[in-house]
C-alpha cells in the first residue's frame, strides 16, 4: 500500500469529550481559586495600611496634646481638679438629749477631687436668724431649727447646702449599735454618767478604741470642765469618722441603715437621699480619701482670717460675702473703750438698717476707726460712722473682721448712748 491510500478520520469520541470538559473546568476553577486568594491578599495589606495610618495618626495626635506619659507637664502633686467641682453638701446637727447641747458638721463629697470632709462649726459662729438679727449657731439650731440654720449658713457661707439630717443621741446609739460598732483613737478617759462611783470609765483612752453605742455618744459629747469647744467637736468629728467608715459603701444598704433609725426625716433630705449621701461619704472614708477640718472663728463669733480661703472656698466651694441675704451690709464690733459698749452700738446699727455680725473686747484705744476693705464699701463705712455719731475722720480703709463689710473698732471717744 501507498501512503495516499490511507486516509485519518477524525471521529468525536464521548470519552473523549468528557476529558476535555473536565480539563476545562479544573482549568477556570484554579483560576477563581487563585483570583480569590489575590483579591484576599489586598484586602489585607489595605486593613494593615489603615490600621497603620491610624496608629500614626492617634500616637501623634497624643503626643501634640502632651497626652503621653511622660510628654506633658507634670502636674503638681495634690493639685486640686482645675474648674468648676461638684460637691454634695449636707448639714448634720447632734442633739445631746441628757445635756441639751448640740454639736454642727457640713458633711462634703467633692466628686471632683474625690475627697470627703467633714466641717466642724463652732456653737459661736455669728449667723443670722430668720428675722435677719445677729445670733449664733448654737442658738439658731434650738430657736430656728433645721431649715432657718440651713439657710443661714447657706447664706454666710455662700456653699449650697441641699438638706440637714438631724441626729438626737438616741439615734446615734443605735445606728453605732447597728453597726456593729466603730473604732477610735481616743483622746481621753470618759467615766460612764450612769455608772457607780469607782465604777470603769465607759471610755478608755488609746489608739484604736472600739465603742459601743453608749461609749460613741459618751465620747463625741464630752467636754471637760473648762475645756474648749474645739476639743469636745474634734471628738465628735471623730465618731462621724468612725461612723462613715463602717456605713455600707452601696447607696440600698446605707438607705436600709437609715431606715433601721425610724427617725423623723427631714423633708429636705429624706431617707433615700440621705442614704445615698452616706454611701459615697462611707466609700471616701474606707479609701482614706476623709478629712475632718474645723472652720475658724473669732472670739466675736465672726471667721477669722484665712477661713475664707481655707475652709470656705477650698473645701466648701463657697464665698463668705460682705452682705446678708437681704443685701444688707455687716457690721461687726471691737470694743476698746475700757467699758462694756458693744450692746448699746448693736443696738444702734441694727435699728440704722445694718446686719450685726458679733462683737468682741480689743485692747482699750483713745480713737475709734470704721474699717472697710473693698472700695465699694467705702460709701457704707461713712454712713456706719454717721450712724453711730463718729467723724467722718474715722473711716479708713483696712481688712475688716470676718465676713463684714465694715467692721468698727470703738475708742474712748465714743460717746455710749444712754451713758451717764
Amino acid at each position: 500500500y501507498r501512503t495516499e491510500q490511507f486516509s485519518f478520520i477524525e471521529e468525536p469520541d464521548e470519552d473523549s469529550e468528557d476529558v476535555i470538559d473536565w480539563l476545562k473546568f479544573t482549568e477556570s476553577r484554579s483560576e477563581r481559586r487563585e483570583e480569590a486568594r489575590r483579591r484576599g491578599r489586598n484586602r489585607v495589606i489595605a486593613l494593615v495600611v489603615v490600621l497603620v495610618l491610624a496608629v500614626v495618626g492617634g500616637v501623634g495626635y497624643l503626643w501634640s496634646a502632651g497626652l503621653l506619659p511622660g510628654t506633658g507637664d507634670p502636674e503638681p502633686q495634690g493639685q486640686a481638679a482645675a474648674g468648676p467641682q461638684r460637691r454634695d453638701t449636707i448639714v448634720l446637727h447632734l442633739h445631746d438629749t441628757q445635756g441639751g447641747s448640740t454639736s454642727t458638721a457640713l458633711l462634703v463629697d467633692n466628686s471632683t477631687t474625690k475627697q470627703g470632709t467633714t466641717v466642724l462649726l463652732p456653737n459661736a459662729l455669728a449667723v443670722a436668724d430668720s428675722e435677719g438679727a445677729a445670733t449664733t449657731l448654737g442658738k439658731s439650731v434650738e430657736e430656728d431649727g433645721s431649715s432657718g440654720t440651713r439657710e443661714a449658713l447657706d447664706t454666710l457661707l455662700g456653699a449650697k447646702i441641699a438638706g440637714t439630717w438631724r441626729l438626737d443621741t438616741p439615734y446615734l446609739e443605735n445606728l453605732v449599735e447597728y453597726l456593729g460598732g466603730i473604732e477610735v483613737d481616743t483622746d481621753t478617759t470618759v467615766p460612764d454618767p450612769q455608772g457607780k462611783k469607782g465604777a470603769d470609765p465607759l471610755v478608755v483612752q488609746g489608739e484604736q478604741q472600739t465603742l459601743t453605742g453608749r461609749a460613741a455618744v459618751a465620747y463625741a459629747t464630752f467636754r471637760a470642765s473648762g475645756e474648749a469647744e474645739a476639743k469636745q467637736l474634734q471628738r465628735f468629728g471623730q465618731v462621724v469618722n468612725g461612723v462613715l467608715r463602717k456605713m455600707p459603701s452601696d447607696a440600698t444598704n446605707a438607705t436600709g441603715a437609715v431606715e433601721y433609725l425610724q427617725q423623723i426625716a427631714d423633708p429636705s433630705l429624706p431617707e433615700k437621699d440621705l442614704g445615698a449621701s452616706l454611701a459615697k461619704l462611707a466609700e471616701r472614708a474606707k479609701t482614706g480619701a476623709y478629712k475632718t477640718a474645723l472652720l475658724p472663728v473669732g472670739q466675736d463669733g465672726a471667721l477669722a482670717e484665712g477661713a475664707g480661703d481655707s475652709v470656705v472656698k477650698d473645701i466648701l466651694g463657697g464665698k463668705a460675702t460682705a452682705l446678708d441675704a437681704s443685701g444688707v451690709p455687716r457690721v461687726s464690733i471691737k470694743d476698746g473703750t475700757g467699758e462694756d459698749a458693744v450692746e448699746a452700738a448693736k443696738v444702734v446699727l441694727i435699728n440704722g438698717g445694718y446686719a450685726f455680725v458679733g462683737g468682741s473686747k480689743t485692747e482699750s484705744r483713745a480713737k475709734s476707726q470704721v474699717v472697710y476693705g473693698d472700695d465699694a464699701q467705702k460709701a457704707t463705712a461713712a454712713e456706719v460712722a454717721k450712724t453711730l455719731g463718729l467723724p467722718a475722720g474715722s473711716v479708713t480703709k483696712g481688712k475688716p473682721a470676718g465676713t463684714a463689710a465694715v467692721t468698727v473698732v470703738l475708742g474712748r471717744d465714743y460717746e455710749i448712748p444712754g451713758a451717764s
